[in-house]
């Protein structure tokens, strides 16, 4: 056996346990991460409670590292065995394993932004395969599917709210003035949307009867607006299923709305199921 193939060999090897999970080895590799990216979340969360970071702060600064360094490796493994190391370095996962590394070493120059490694729970997202959640998933499919399709009603819609909230937060301007709080058209913009999403933080309220009014008729607005999206995504939501389960050219999976399925496709890529 020549050294290429054994390179190819053991890389063929250790790709099938890393990123595959089809196998024994697969799964307990999957295992073992869920584990440690568990542990390194549960680390962090510790680490911000002042009893704890008091009593155990140089505990917690050596598992930083540990958990760092084991995540660092797995990350530069997953490169050397990529047969396109550049799709994968790029790819969502890619990039969510090199900023779950990336705290712990700017911790060294940047006080204090370890605790970003928060971020590291995206990874859990991998590892529902072992856990077979893959097919409770679809759901967030068609959801992604109807924000694509409805993006530009959204945007118009959001477009002409922030119209309005602009309009309102002038005139309230105007209307009550910098001696009740409203001291500028930001300020008052602001309070138009804290008003209108219904949030009403009560750091600016109206004063005059006129912009009691005007208040009023927006927090009722409010309520009319908040269901315009929803309706609009629901929709969409909605033809996606009729257009999944009336479609009988195999281009359109199922299970997880996967739309680049080709006729001659046995399996869908995204989630497995076999195209029937």
């Amino acid at each position: 056996m020549t050294k290429d193939t054994q390179d190819r060999h053991w890389k063929t090897k250790w790709f099938r346990i890393i990123f595959r999970h089809d196998t024994r080895a697969g799964k307990l590799f999957d295992e073992i991460l869920l584990v440690l990216i568990l542990l390194s979340v549960a680390v962090v969360f510790l680490d911000s409670m002042p009893l704890f970071h008091t009593k155990y702060k140089q505990w917690f600064y050596i598992s930083e590292w540990v958990f760092t360094l084991l995540f660092t490796i797995e990350y530069i493994i997953r490169i050397i065995i990529s047969p396109n190391k550049r799709r994968y370095i790029f790819s969502f996962y890619g990039i969510i394993d090199f900023i779950s590394v990336m705290p712990t070493y700017l911790s060294l120059v940047l006080i204090g932004s370890q605790f970003f490694i928060i971020i590291r729970v995206l990874r859990l997202l991998r590892v529902f395969r072992i856990l077979k959640l893959v097919r409770f998933t679809s759901a967030s499919f068609y959801l992604l599917h109807a924000l694509k399709h409805s993006r530009e009603k959204i945007l118009v819609f959001f477009g002409s709210v922030l119209l309005l909230v602009t309009i309102i937060g002038t005139l309230m301007y105007l209307i009550e003035g910098p001696e009740n709080g409203f001291r500028s058209i930001p300020i008052s913009i602001y309070w138009a949307i804290v008003t209108i999403t219904t949030v009403g933080y009560g750091d600016i309220s109206p004063a005059t009867p006129l912009g009691q009014m005007i208040a009023s008729i927006l927090m009722l607005t409010g309520y009319a607006i908040i269901a315009v999206p929803t309706g609009i995504i629901t929709s969409e939501m909605s033809r996606t299923r009729r257009h999944s389960k009336s479609n009988t050219n195999g281009d359109y999976c199922p299970e997880c709305g996967n739309e680049n399925i080709a006729p001659t496709d046995n399996y869908c890529a995204r989630c497995g199921k076999k195209n029937e």
